[in-house]
Parts: structure tokens; sequence; C-alpha cells
């Protein structure tokens, strides 16, 4: 049975973080949510730890020696919100560093903010 295209929906700057990535970069993030509006999952898209489950992904894409993120949740029904589009820029380890982990929170309560209102 075909699965309808969930509605993308881009949260804060996420857009206009990801435009300025290089090409190959776009690329990948292009498609993983392209999969998550069909309701499927990229290879390399990974839950994000702290975010209880696996409805907050990741995708994470090394270019020329800097690292991409793009993280996105499929929590709501109908949707796929991108919440942050980001270049790793600490050499400590390769947790998410912490400011990046406060946007995602708050963009998350923005987008189920949002969401409610789109129910209405």
């Amino acid at each position: 049975m075909q699965q309808s295209e969930k509605t993308l929906i881009w949260i804060g700057s996420s857009k206009k973080d990801l435009i300025v990535f290089p090409e190959d970069v776009k690329n990948v993030f292009a498609y993983a949510l392209h999969l998550a509006q069909h309701g499927e999952k990229h290879l390399d898209a990974k839950p994000l730890k702290g975010f209880g489950g696996a409805k907050t992904l990741e995708v994470v894409e090394d270019h020329q020696g800097g690292t991409y993120r793009a993280v996105y949740t499929v929590k709501f029904e109908g949707y796929v919100y991108v919440l942050h589009c980001f270049q790793k820029k600490s050499k400590k380890g390769i947790a998410t560093p912490k400011p990046d982990m406060d946007k995602i929170r708050a963009r998350l309560k923005d987008a189920e903010l949002l969401h409610q209102e789109l129910m209405r």
C-alpha cells in the first residue's frame, strides 16, 4: 500500500542553514528527508540520543574534513519537521555540542506548538 507523502516543515533557520552546505551534503540530507516523508529511514539516520526514542533522528555526513548534521522528527503524524541543520565545529568527541542540543530541544517544542495549531 502506497503511503501518502508527509508534509515537510522547516523550523527556525534550518532550511537557510542547509542551503549553504556543500552540494554533496545537501543531496544526502535531501534524500534522507525525502525518505522520511514517505515513511522510510535513510541508512545513516540514527535516533538522536537524549530524545527518548526513535522519532527524532539525526543524519551525519562528513565532507572534506567537516562534519554536517541534520536533525528532524517524525513524531507528529503526517509531518516531518526539520529541527536543525549545522556543521559540527567542536573537535571534542562525536557528541552533539550542548548549544546545538539546546537549540534542538527548543525547536522540538516549537514544532509541537505549530503542530497543535495545524491540527485545529
